[in-house]
């Protein structure tokens, strides 16, 4: 008979937000019902259609060394700051470095920094720009500053499928340490690119809301008044391990991911497809070895737009039925793009650990089509043992993950 896979399990968490600088923070500020979503205030976004979005507020260069803090775009800071809080948490494991992995994904990397070089140069020319501009807006640059953080040789990997991309992280980390190709992997996902390309971009398609008088309110998953997204930026990670190597060490093991699955649309670079949707699903749970009766908590992809919330409550409905909890922290948080996967997956640790599930803010009324047991308000005493998340892209990506108690 073939060896059975490792359990892969997860021992560190961290995160920054627009509601936290920590995991404790940004859980608080989630149970509590607090918002991050504010008015773009900055003289760049005066003339913009959308001028709201979810900052993160938390001082990150004071937690970083100038060096560091320049040679690095916003989007290294974030992933920089939060793989630090995992790592630390997780006890900062002894493990061979050639089996220590980095796999954190972006959606749009060091955009920012490519922004304003352009500018830059076009104002002052090429001797104005600096030298630290290829290395910063690299995709990967997150991954790898990380594994030179913690001098990791096992691989510093970078998927990039858009909103999927940190979802997408941790199935990958996930498959290293079951295939054996490393013993622990720090894993999750960032973005920051809050500016004036790509929240015009996104408002072109109409993808954004336009509460631009009512921030707190502008992300309503699943409601009946739900007009998009709101533009946020932010970091998630988590320490991945295999069991026996976090056993041997003692350390606290805070769940396991069971199972998770990636596919691909293949139909539209931008409409989802629901019946992908469903599959990525059922793969997921059938690669737990669970049944769709064990899932007890669907942290929803949800970002709050007409027409994705609506499918992917379909979808929800015909692997799980309309009894299993859904929720959405994107209506505190605002969508972190990129990090968006990789937070669903802290989130949905964190409610089994607890036995707590943040609510939905901003649902007054579900919305046509949506046949949901949702949470509205933050609930306690969850029975469940076992949770999915939900991540999906542009392009047509589709991740979700599979998380148990530990």
């Amino acid at each position: 008979m073939p060896e059975a896979s490792p359990r892969v399990v997860v021992t560190g968490l961290g995160a920054v937000t627009p509601v936290g600088g920590t995991v404790a923070e940004t859980w608080d500020s989630m149970l509590a019902g607090r918002s991050g979503i504010a008015v773009l205030d900055a003289e760049w976004a005066q003339d913009l259609p959308v001028r709201v979005a979810g900052r993160v507020l938390a001082d990150v260069a004071a937690q970083l060394t100038i060096p560091e803090f320049k040679r690095m775009d916003r989007c290294g800071h974030l992933a920089l700051v939060a793989a630090r809080e995992a790592w630390a948490q997780a006890g900062r494991p002894q493990a061979d470095p050639e089996r220590l992995a980095v796999v954190i994904g972006s959606g749009y990397g060091g955009l920012d920094t490519t922004l304003d070089q352009a500018r830059t140069l076009d104002a002052s020319g090429p001797r104005r720009v600096s030298p630290h501009t290829l290395t910063r807006i690299m995709t990967n640059a997150p991954a790898a500053w990380v594994s030179i953080d913690v001098g990791a040789q096992g691989g510093a990997r970078t998927p990039v499928s858009a909103c999927a991309s940190g979802a997408e992280a941790i199935s990958q980390a996930a498959d290293m340490i079951r295939s054996g190709a490393a013993d622990v992997v720090i894993a999750g996902g960032v973005d920051s690119c809050i500016n004036g390309l790509i929240v015009s971009g996104f408002a072109q398609i109409r993808a954004l809301s336009t509460r631009n008088a009512d921030p707190q309110s502008a992300s309503r998953p699943f409601d009946r008044d739900r007009d998009g997204f709101v533009l946020a930026e932010g970091a998630a990670v988590l320490v991945l391990e295999r069991e026996d190597h976090a056993l041997a060490r003692r350390a606290d093991i805070l769940g396991v991911v069971a199972g998770s699955a990636v596919t691909s649309d293949a139909v539209d670079i931008v409409a989802a497809d629901p019946a992908m949707q469903r599959r990525v699903m059922e793969k997921a749970i059938a690669a737990a070895g669970l049944e769709p009766q064990d899932i007890g908590l669907v942290h929803a992809h949800a970002t709050s737009t007409p027409v994705g919330d609506r499918l992917e409550a379909e979808a929800i409905n015909a692997v799980l039925g309309n009894q299993v909890p859904v929720t959405s922290t994107k209506s505190l948080t605002g969508h972190l793009l990129g990090g968006a996967g990789a937070l669903g997956a802290v989130v949905m640790v964190q409610a089994l650990r607890t036995g707590s599930v943040p609510g939905t803010a901003n649902l007054d009324e579900p919305g046509e089509g949506i046949d949901l047991n949702l949470v509205r308000a933050t609930a306690s005493g969850l029975p469940a043992t076992a949770g999915i998340a939900n991540a999906f892209g542009f392009g047509g990506h589709s991740t979700a993950l599979v998380i148990t108690g530990s």
